[in-house]
C-alpha cells in the first residue's frame, strides 16, 4: 500500500474553516451525516436539499462560521458541477438516442437471437453491461425491465436466474467505470487520471460482475423462485419505429467514448512525451468531454437519423434527455459541496491522522467509509462524493495506479448492501413483483458481494502494480 505521510500533507493544507479538535470534528461528521439520512429517510426530503442543509449542520456542529460554511459549501458546488455537468448532460443525451433510435433493442435482439438457454445468463449480463456503460443506473433499469421479463417469460425461466445478471451489470457499470457520476465526481476529488482508472476500473469489473451476475444468479433463483409478473411487462420502446440502427453501428456507438479514454491513457503510457504528437491528439480527442461529445454527435447520425428521425425529433430527443437529469445534477453538485465542507473543516486531515494511527489500508478505508455513508444515506452516488472527499488527502501521496484503485474502492464501498432507504431497492422490487424479504435475499446480497469482490480485486491489484 501506499505509504502516507502527516507532515507533508499538512504542509500544503489550505486554513480550515474552523479550530474544532478532532473529537469534536468526529462528531460534527456523524451529525451532518445523520441530518442527510433523517432529512432523505424520515421526511423523505430531497437530497438536494437534505445534503444542502446537512452541509450548513455540520459546519455548526463543527463549530465554523456560517459565513466560511456557505462559502465552503457554493464553492464546492460550482467545482463540481463544472467538472462533470456537461458530461453528465452528454451521456444523458447518449442514452435517450439509444434508446428512442431502437438501438438498445437491435443489441438486445442480436444478442438473443445467437444465444443457447444455458447461456442466456450470461447474455444478459452482456447486454446489461454494454447498455449501462452510458446510461444512469435508473434508466439501465427501466431500459431492461421490458428485455428481463421478456426473457424470462419466453424461455419459461426464473425470473432471478434472468434478472441479477442484468443488475449486475447494471450495477457494477454504475458503482466503477466512469463516465457514471460517481466515478467522475471521485476521480475529480482525487485528481485521479481518468484513463487509467477506466482501464483498472474494466479489469475489476470483468471477474466483479461474474461472480455477482450469472453465479450468484444460481442461488438468488433457489432462494426466490419467482415468474416475470404479467402486469409488469411493458410495451418495447421502439414499436413506433419503421427501421431501426444496425446492430454494429449502435455498439461502436456506445464504445466509441470508452475506446477514446482508453487510448489516451495508452498513449500517456507507451508514448510519455506531452510534446509528441500524437500524445497531443490523443489528449484533446481522448478527454471525457471531447470522447462523448464525439458520441453523441455520431450518434445522431448512426442512431437518429438511421431510425428515420427528423431534425426536428433529433432536437426533440435531446430536449427530453436533459431534463430528468437537472434533479441528478443538484444531488451530485450539492454532493460536491458537502464534500468540500468535509475538507474545509479539516475533516480530510482528521481522517489522515487516524488512518495511521490504526494503520488502516489507505483503499481499505475508503471503501469502509463509503460503506458506511451507503448504509446510512442508501445513495451510492452521495456516498461515493462524500467518501471522495473525506480520503481526498490520502491520495495526495499515491501514484497514478494507487490513486485510480482508491476511486474504484470508494465506488466499490458506495454499493454495499442497498436497502429500504434507496431508491434502486423500490425500483427493483416494484419490477419484479418482489415483497422486501425477497428483495433483501436477491438485490440486497447481490449488491453487497460486489461491494466486497471488487475490493478484494483491488487489493489484489494494488499488491501487482
Amino acid at each position: 500500500m501506499t505509504s502516507l505521510s502527516v507532515e507533508m500533507l499538512a504542509a500544503d493544507a489550505v486554513e480550515p474553516i474552523t479550530s474544532a479538535g478532532n473529537a469534536q470534528l468526529g462528531i460534527a461528521v456523524l451529525a451532518g451525516i445523520a441530518v442527510i439520512v433523517l432529512l432523505i429517510t424520515k421526511f423523505k426530503m430531497h437530497a438536494f436539499l437534505a445534503l444542502t442543509i446537512g452541509s450548513l449542520a455540520l459546519g455548526s456542529f463543527a463549530g465554523a462560521a456560517p459565513a466560511k460554511t456557505i462559502a465552503s459549501f457554493t464553492a464546492g458546488l460550482g467545482s463540481t458541477v463544472a467538472g462533470v455537468g456537461v458530461l453528465i448532460a452528454l451521456g444523458a443525451i447518449l442514452g435517450k438516442l439509444l434508446a428512442d433510435s431502437g438501438g438498445a433493442d437491435q443489441i438486445v435482439d442480436t444478442i438473443l437471437a445467437r444465444t443457447s438457454n444455458r447461456a442466456m445468463p450470461w447474455a444478459m449480463v452482456l447486454i446489461a453491461s454494454i447498455i449501462g456503460l452510458p446510461l444512469f443506473f435508473e434508466v439501465g433499469i427501466v431500459l431492461m425491465i421490458p428485455v428481463v421479463l421478456l426473457v424470462a417469460k419466453r424461455g419459461n425461466y426464473s425470473l432471478m436466474r434472468i434478472g441479477i445478471p442484468a443488475l449486475a451489470g447494471l450495477s457494477v457499470m454504475h458503482g466503477l467505470i466512469p463516465p457514471h457520476p460517481g466515478p467522475l465526481v471521485a476521480i475529480d476529488a482525487l485528481d485521479a487520471n481518468l484513463g487509467v482508472t477506466l482501464a483498472l476500473g474494466v479489469l475489476v469489473a470483468i471477474p466483479t460482475v461474474i461472480i455477482a451476475g450469472p453465479v450468484f444468479s444460481r442461488y438468488a433463483a433457489r432462494w426466490v423462485d419467482i415468474k416475470a409478473p404479467e402486469k409488469m411487462i411493458p410495451q418495447r420502446p421502439s414499436e413506433d419505429l419503421d427501421r431501426r440502427p444496425s446492430f454494429g453501428a449502435t455498439l461502436a456507438t456506445i464504445l466509441l467514448p470508452v475506446v477514446l479514454m482508453l487510448a489516451k491513457a495508452l498513449v500517456d503510457i507507451v508514448v510519455d512525451d506531452p510534446e509528441h504528437g500524437l500524445q497531443r491528439v490523443t489528449d484533446v480527442v481522448g478527454s471525457p468531454l471531447i470522447a462523448l461529445l464525439a458520441a453523441v454527435i455520431v450518434g445522431m447520425f448512426t442512431l437518429g437519423r438511421a431510425a428515420g428521425f427528423t431534425k426536428a425529433r433529433l432536437s426533440t430527443t435531446v430536449e427530453k434527455s436533459l431534463a430528468p437529469i437537472a434533479g441528478v445534477l443538484l444531488i451530485v453538485g450539492a454532493g460536491g459541496g458537502f464534500k468540500q465542507t468535509l475538507i474545509d473543516a479539516g475533516v480530510g486531515q482528521m481522517i489522515l491522522e487516524f488512518s495511521e494511527d490504526w494503520s488502516i489500508p489507505a483503499l481499505l478505508l475508503g471503501w469502509l467509509i463509503a460503506v458506511g455513508i451507503r448504509l446510512a444515506t442508501g445513495s451510492a452516488t452521495v456516498a461515493t462524493i462524500s467518501a471522495a472527499g473525506l480520503v481526498a488527502p490520502l491520495a495526495a501521496d499515491m501514484s497514478t495506479s494507487h490513486a485510480a484503485l482508491l476511486v474504484l474502492a470508494v465506488g466499490a464501498g458506495s454499493l454495499f448492501f442497498s436497502h429500504v432507504n434507496d431508491a434502486g431497492f423500490w425500483l427493483v422490487k416494484e419490477y419484479f413483483g418482489m415483497d422486501v424479504g425477497q428483495t433483501v435475499k436477491t438485490w440486497s446480497v447481490m449488491e453487497t458481494i460486489i461491494s466486497v469482490v471488487s475490493l478484494a480485486f483491488i487489493l489484489l491489484l494494488s499488491l501487482i502494480l
